[in-house]
C-alpha cells in the first residue's frame, strides 16, 4: 500500500517556488543601490542645471565683451584701430566671467548636497564644459554677422561695423570646469562632512600561564 498523499490545503508553506511570482512582489532594493540611484539622479540634476546657466554666459558674454570695429574699402576689409586690445578682450571677457560663474555655480552645487560625491562632481565637471561650448556658439549666433564681406556690403565702403564676436583662445571654455572644481573642493575640505575620528583599542595582556592578572583577581 502507498501512503495518502497530502491534500492540497494541507501543504506548509513557503515551499511554493512560485508563490512569491504569482504574489507579484518584488525584492526590495539595498541601501546601497538606493543611495547609488540618488547619487545619479542628483548628478543629473546638477550636470543639466549648470548647462542650462550657459545661456546667462552667453548673453553676458555677448553684452559685456569689447567690440572690434572693422572698416572696408573697395579692396580689403581692416582694422580701424590697429593698436587696440578689443581683438583679445573678447577673450579675457569670457574667461573672467565663466571664472565667476565658475565659482556660483560651484557654491549652489555644495549648497545643493553638502555630502558631495564622485558622481555629483562629475555631474557638475560636464555641465560646465557643456556651458561653456553652449555660451560660445549663443554668443557668436546672437553676436555680428560672421560673414566679414557680407557684413562690409551691407555697412558700405568707409563706414564702421563691428567684427564678428569670436573666441580665439578654445582653452578659454576649460575656464569654467576648472574654477567650479577648484571652488567646490576647497568648499568641501573646509565645510564638508568630517569623518568620525577612529577609536583605537588597546588589547588586554595575556598575563601568561600561572601567572596572576594585573586586575589582582
Amino acid at each position: 500500500m502507498t501512503a495518502p498523499l497530502t491534500p492540497p490545503h494541507e501543504q506548509p508553506p513557503g515551499n511554493d517556488p512560485w508563490q512569491t511570482h504569482a504574489g507579484g512582489s518584488h525584492p526590495e532594493p539595498s541601501e546601497g543601490a538606493l543611495a547609488m540611484r540618488k547619487d545619479l539622479r542628483d548628478a543629473v540634476i546638477v550636470a543639466v542645471a549648470v548647462t542650462v546657466a550657459g545661456v546667462a554666459l552667453g548673453l553676458l558674454w555677448l553684452w559685456l565683451a569689447p567690440r572690434v570695429p572693422l572698416i572696408a574699402d573697395d579692396k580689403a576689409v581692416f582694422l580701424k584701430d590697429t593698436e587696440g586690445e578689443e581683438a583679445i578682450g573678447g577673450d579675457g571677457t569670457f574667461i573672467l566671467l565663466a571664472l565667476g560663474l565658475g565659482a556660483l555655480c560651484a557654491a549652489a552645487v555644495f549648497l545643493f548636497r553638502r555630502k558631495g560625491g564622485i558622481a555629483l562632481v562629475a555631474g557638475l565637471a560636464i555641465g560646465s564644459l557643456l556651458g561653456s561650448v553652449l555660451a560660445w556658439r549663443l554668443g557668436i549666433w546672437l553676436g555680428p554677422n560672421q560673414d566679414v564681406v557680407a557684413a562690409a556690403k551691407a555697412a558700405g565702403q568707409g563706414v564702421t561695423f563691428d567684427a564678428p564676436l569670436k573666441l580665439d583662445a578654445k582653452g578659454a571654455l576649460l575656464a569654467w570646469p576648472i574654477a567650479a572644481m577648484a571652488v567646490h573642493l576647497g568648499l568641501m575640505a573646509l565645510f564638508g562632512p568630517r569623518d568620525p575620528d577612529p577609536v583605537w583599542q588597546v588589547p588586554a595582556l595575556d598575563p601568561g600561564p600561572g601567572k596572576p592578572d594585573s586586575s589582582g583577581l
